[in-house]
């Protein structure tokens, strides 16, 4: 069982029955229905947690800065070079990812129910952005749905694979960022994030056990800076790998 009371099992059978029904439907009007979020339950969920990852883990809000000003920033300080712009902003990352875990983990048993649901949420719009960051240095235009798909499917890792199959997609060479070039339609976009976000939900419930050291005052802090920054790190090399400069896409 999952901090928001949803187990594995049954946001991987939500998100499974999601992707289907992206296969499945026949007109847009289905489609609409099926991105419809529920008012509550773990389809709201789900829609509330995708909603947030895009508008504020990519455009940013209020002291988050967006993933445009992140990328830039990190262009003008390698000088031009891209690929040192991406160690910079996974190095960022990671050392936010680490202040945030240490934090949120110090006060061990007593504060982990509000703080651990604060860290996980904090850890997933880091990693968004990180990831979206990283795609606009590699050429590619976060404004636009199909991207910012590909984004929360890096966020997903492994499961994203399974999730495009079942969807009746194919990521071209292996690449996510090839989402792109299928042209979805919104309504279809819609319901794509939506399963995603089921998988998401899915392993913040995994997150939870993993971080389970913190109820240990002061270790606990250690431990959640030190699972934040390794995977951090881990989906950082991975958006480095979905997202291949746009002028060598597809060789």
């Amino acid at each position: 069982m999952g901090i928001l009371g949803y187990g594995r099992d049954e946001t991987v059978e939500a998100s499974d029955a999601t992707a289907v029904r992206l296969r499945t439907a026949k007109d847009a009007g289905a489609l609409e229905r099926a991105a419809m979020p529920a008012e509550g339950g773990l389809s709201g969920a789900a829609t509330r947690l995708v909603e947030r990852l895009l508008d504020v883990g990519i455009d940013g809000k209020g002291p988050f800065d967006p993933a445009h000003e992140i990328a830039a920033k990190a262009l003008k300080h390698a000088r031009g070079d891209s690929e040192q712009a991406l160690r910079i902003i996974v190095r960022d990352h990671r050392q936010l990812g680490a202040i945030g875990g240490f934090a949120t983990g110090l006060g061990g048993f007593f504060t982990m129910p509000l703080s651990l649901p604060a860290n996980v949420l904090e850890f997933y719009l880091l990693a968004t952005r990180m990831t979206a960051a990283t795609a606009k240095v590699r050429g590619y235009d976060i404004d636009q749905p199909e991207i910012r798909s590909a984004i929360l499917l890096t966020l997903a890792g492994a499961d994203s694979d399974d999730l495009l199959k079942k969807a009746g997609l194919q990521a071209a060479g292996g690449k996510l960022s090839s989402v792109a070039f299928d042209r979805l339609p919104a309504p279809a976009l819609m319901v794509l994030n939506k399963a995603v976000g089921f998988r998401l939900l899915g392993r913040i419930g995994q997150g939870t056990f993993a971080r389970l050291g913190r109820l240990v005052p002061v270790v606990g802090g250690l431990i959640g800076a030190a699972v934040d920054v390794y995977m951090l790190n881990r989906i950082g090399k991975q958006a480095a790998k979905e997202f291949p400069p746009v002028e060598t896409f597809g060789r």
